[in-house]
């Protein structure tokens, strides 16, 4: 082919490819803190022209043309009658492992019978239409993933909190439990052996049960949903082009990833934009600096028990720094004069603000992670899922300081404040964690769209998957191997056992014939 030919076949490809890939973006677990990653990705592909196809609880406002959404209609005000009160799930191992299998027994049928059921989401199955990728997150979202086969399109799955059990089996990433510390135990990679112990116990326990009871019912609804499928349940969890992880070395710990898991940590991390001009003056004419106080999307912060609740008032009265509270009433009983509250802000924004001073949290990882993006200290109040995990690691790296839900009090919230606020150690690694989070040479978004389209020109990039996924648990762990070491290893001890005693019974014998012809002499 001349120079010529290859020129226009080149242009031909540009032009077919500009045209953008036909991307199915599916957020079945209905939390905002998740469905804010998956929109993340979602925006991201639609803002270089591809056309986007969003199944969602939460459908953005004035959506561009080629950014489609599906909503899961309904799916919110069924949540919110249970009103679930998030603040008992805080406890100890005992809650940790309850919790779990919650997680496992009765989210998987509520997330079925609100998704993947839906009639909006029937109605899209029995379309006609086409897809050349399908991506999904990871958590409890086996049975989706027979999105891909049914459209014939590469799949890409994402974790909005970086990687597990559930994420690590569908490339072979290597997740030894030595270092690897499970994600709601609130471990480091850094462990002590009594640390070590009990994580190698929980990750079996936890890898155990999902293998034996989780994922059979996740097969029947699979099953169920795909009668006709050309791959398997367990062939379409090894049919996994990608996945991304919502997390970075610089925050989490260094991990041994193949190449087709990559880290994009502050996917959802935008440029600051303007503040609503009440908020921004409120920043503005902070002359001490401000507090931010937020537990996330999902804890309902009017769910604190009053006395805890009380504590915080009298402590933040006592402050010469202003607070905003992200709070779902509109008002509090006995609110201080340096307290605003809102039922909704715009964290990103707020968080860059240079009078913020100090963020409390409840440590999920979106929140840490933009706090973390620019630069400021933390007090973590963690009450579930990661957020132990999150908030100890950032308690090793200097960054944050610990208050554990029950021990909040009036003094223990005001030494909290006190210290991060008047120990510039916090803020001075702060920021030093945060020119490391920000030194990369792509930004997250960048980093997607380049690797999204990588699997798209190439076909579901097969040349990126790890043997690993061929190999069983035995052989991966070569537990083979080491079995019949052992059987190699006894049976050469027994042979020498047995050669031990033929030596010694000869060598005895001939000692006493020799000391029987003394004595007849």
């Amino acid at each position: 082919m001349n120079g010529r030919a290859v020129i226009v076949c080149s242009l031909i490809w540009l032009v077919s490819f500009a045209e953008g890939a036909k991307i199915l973006a599916i957020m079945p677990l209905g939390g905002k803190s998740h469905d804010i990653i998956g929109a993340a990705f979602a925006k991201t592909l639609a803002g270089v022209g591809h056309d986007v196809t969003v199944i969602t609880a939460y459908p953005v406002k004035n959506p561009a043309k080629n950014y489609r959404q599906i909503e899961l209609t309904g799916m919110l005000e069924e949540a919110a009658k249970k009103d679930m009160n998030l603040f008992e799930f805080h406890g100890g191992f005992i809650t940790t492992i309850m919790m779990l299998f919650f997680m496992y027994g009765g989210m998987p049928t509520m997330l079925y019978e609100a998704a993947m059921r839906h009639p909006n989401v029937d109605k899209l199955l029995k379309s006609n239409e086409k897809f050349d990728l399908v991506i999904l997150e990871s958590f409890l979202a086996e049975p989706f993933y027979g999105f891909a086969q049914h459209f014939d399109a590469q799949l890409i799955t994402f974790s909005a909190f970086g990687n597990s059990w559930w994420t690590n089996r569908l490339v072979g990433a290597p997740a030894p439990p030595s270092h690897v510390a499970h994600f709601m135990l609130s471990y480091t990679d850094r462990m002590t052996f009594c640390e070590r112990f009990v994580n190698t116990v929980f990750t079996l326990v936890d890898r155990a049960y999902y293998q034996w009871v989780y994922l059979p019912k996740q097969k029947h609804y699979y099953d169920l949903t795909f009668p006709n499928a050309k791959l398997t349940f367990e062939q379409q969890a090894q049919n996994v082009s990608l996945v991304f992880l919502n997390q970075h070395f610089a925050l989490s710990s260094p991990r041994p990833y193949p190449p087709n898991m990559i880290e994009v940590g502050g996917i959802q991390i935008d440029e600051p934009k303007p503040l609503p001009k009440d908020l921004q003056k409120y920043l503005d004419e902070a002359p001490n600096g401000v507090i931010y106080f937020c537990m996330g999307s999902n804890i309902k912060t009017k769910h604190i028990p009053v006395e805890k609740r009380e504590a915080f008032l009298k402590v933040f009265s006592k402050l010469k720094e202003r607070v905003l509270w992200k709070f779902e009433d509109d008002s509090i009983p006995n609110q201080p004069a340096n307290l605003m509250i809102k039922a909704w802000m715009p964290q990103n924004d707020i968080l860059a603000h240079p009078n913020v001073k100090l963020f409390i949290t409840h440590g999920g990882n979106l929140g840490t992670t933009e706090s973390l993006y620019h630069g400021k200290p933390m007090i973590g109040i963690p009450i579930f899922g990661d957020q132990m995990m999150n908030i100890e690691k950032s308690v090793r790296a200097g960054y944050a300081l610990l208050l554990k839900f029950s021990d909040i009090s009036e003094a223990t919230v005001s030494h909290a404040i006190n210290t991060v606020l008047n120990d510039p150690t916090y803020a001075r690694n702060a920021k030093l964690t945060s020119e490391r989070f920000r030194d990369k040479p792509m930004t997250p978004q960048q980093t997607v769209v380049y690797w999204v389209e990588y699997v798209l020109r190439h076909g579901g990039s097969p040349q990126l998957r790890s043997p690993a996924m061929d190999l069983s648990y035995l052989q991966y762990h070569s537990l083979d191997v080491y079995a019949v070491m052992l059987l190699i290893l006894g049976a050469l001890s027994l042979v020498n056992l047995y050669i031990a005693k033929k030596l010694y019974r000869r060598i005895f014998k001939t000692k006493v014939t020799k000391s029987d012809k003394k004595k007849k002499a």
